[in-house]
C-alpha cells in the first residue's frame, strides 16, 4: 500500500527541513549531534531520509469489516492536510503499519535505549508523552487517529530536558516516537473500525508528521547541547 500520508505542501516542507539539517551538519554547526545521539553522521541522515521516504509505504496487518465513508479526499486537521487514499473493490478498513512513521522509529528507539542504557528514563519519558499525546489525540473520519503536529515534539523536548539534562537528544527521540505510537495509535485501536478510513496506519497519517519532527527536534537538541558544552569549556 503506497501513498504519502500528508499533502504535498507539507511533504515539501519536510524535505526542505531535512535539507536544512543536512546543510547545518555539513558546515559543522551541529558537529556534536552524532556524539550525543550515538549514531554516525551518515546513518542518522540516512535514517531521517528513510523515515521520510518510508512514510509512502504501509504494510497491511489485518482487514477490519465496515463501511467506507470517505476515499480519495484531502482532509484538514489543525492546519495539516492528510491524504485519504482510494481502495478499489474493498470494504472496511485495512489496519497497516507505516514503515517511516512506525517501523524505523521503533527500531531506532530500541537501539538508542540500549546504546545509552536509558531504561528507567525511557520508561518514565515514554509514559509522560503517551499520556499527553493520548489526551490530545482525536478521531478524524476518513483518516484515523490524528494528533496536532507540534504536540509530540514540544512535549518530548520538555520531558527530555527535565529527565536528562546531560544528554536529552536520544531520550527525546525515544519518548516522542514511542509515546506517539502508543498514545495515539495503540490506545485508540478500538476506535479505528468506526472511522470509515480505507487505511488506518500505525505511525501513518495524523502521526507521521509529529514523529518525523520529533526526530528533527532530537537532532537539534543534540546540536544545541554540544554548542553549550563548547561555550562552557574554559579558555
Amino acid at each position: 500500500m503506497l501513498y504519502f500520508p500528508i499533502g504535498w505542501m507539507f511533504l515539501l516542507l519536510f524535505w526542505f527541513l531535512l535539507a536544512l539539517l543536512m546543510g547545518l551538519i555539513q558546515i559543522g554547526i551541529l558537529e556534536y549531534v552524532f556524539e550525543s545521539m550515538g549514531v554516525g553522521r551518515r546513518y542518522m541522515v540516512a535514517l531521517l531520509l528513510l523515515c521520510l521516504l518510508g512514510s509512502y509505504v504501509n504494510i497491511p496487518l489485518v482487514h477490519l469489516p465496515g463501511k467506507h465513508v470517505r476515499a480519495g479526499e484531502i482532509i484538514d486537521f489543525y492546519g495539516v492536510q492528510y491524504v485519504v487514499p482510494v481502495l478499489v473493490n474493498s470494504e472496511g478498513t485495512t489496519l497497516a503499519v507505516n514503515l517511516g512513521g512506525a517501523v524505523i522509529p521503533f527500531l531506532l528507539s530500541v537501539y538508542l535505549i540500549f546504546k545509552h542504557r536509558l531504561f528507567l528514563e525511557s520508561l518514565l519519558a515514554v509514559g509522560l508523552v503517551t499520556v499527553a499525546v493520548h489526551w490530545m489525540a482525536r478521531p478524524v473520519p476518513g483518516v484515523g487517529i490524528a494528533v496536532p503536529i507540534f504536540i509530540p515534539p514540544v512535549v518530548t523536548a520538555i520531558v527530555a530536558l527535565v529527565l536528562s539534562r546531560s544528554n536529552p537528544a536520544p531520550l527525546a527521540y525515544i519518548a516522542g516516537s514511542l509515546g506517539t505510537l502508543i498514545g495515539a495509535d495503540l490506545l485508540n485501536l478500538n476506535q479505528v473500525r468506526d472511522l470509515g478510513a480505507p487505511i488506518a496506519s500505525i505511525g501513518g497519517a495524523g502521526k507521521f508528521d509529529g514523529i518525523f519532527l520529533t526526530g528533527v527536534v532530537a537532532v537539534l537538541l543534540a546540536g544545541i547541547l554540544g554548542a553549550g558544552r563548547r561555550v562552557a569549556k574554559p579558555g
